[in-house]
């Protein structure tokens, strides 16, 4: 049987440089909902539950569930009142909720950045 002639060894294509890890994303606003609410809160000075209800097409539980988690996590603060019989309820976005949004965005932007150069 014939041998084959000796080739020259394969070499590893040059590797590209692997760009900086990214921190974690906040998984508190990085959920749908939640980062829902935290944009519309960031975009005045507060939203009574309805009005959220309404932007964002949710059922009264969904939306409960979640401005509560975000008020746990110190990202919204909620305000409970009247008007004269009837119940409302106001969110705002604190400082920290404020603070994280802008660390989110700034966190996808490095990643639609990174995305493009590849």
């Amino acid at each position: 049987m014939a041998r084959r002639p000796a080739t020259a060894p394969r070499t590893a294509p040059a590797a590209r440089p692997r760009p900086a890890p990214l921190p974690d994303l906040d998984r508190i606003i990085h959920e749908r909902v939640r980062l829902a609410i935290v944009s519309a809160l960031a975009a005045g000075d507060g939203m009574s539950f309805g009005d959220l209800k309404g932007l964002l097409g949710t059922t009264d539980g969904n939306l409960s569930v979640h401005a509560r988690r975000l008020e746990e996590a110190g990202y919204v603060a909620c305000d409970k009142g009247y008007e004269g019989r009837v119940p409302r309820t106001r969110y705002r976005l604190t400082a920290a909720g404020r603070k994280a949004l802008e660390r989110y965005l700034a966190h996808m932007e490095s990643i639609i950045r990174a995305a493009r150069k590849a």
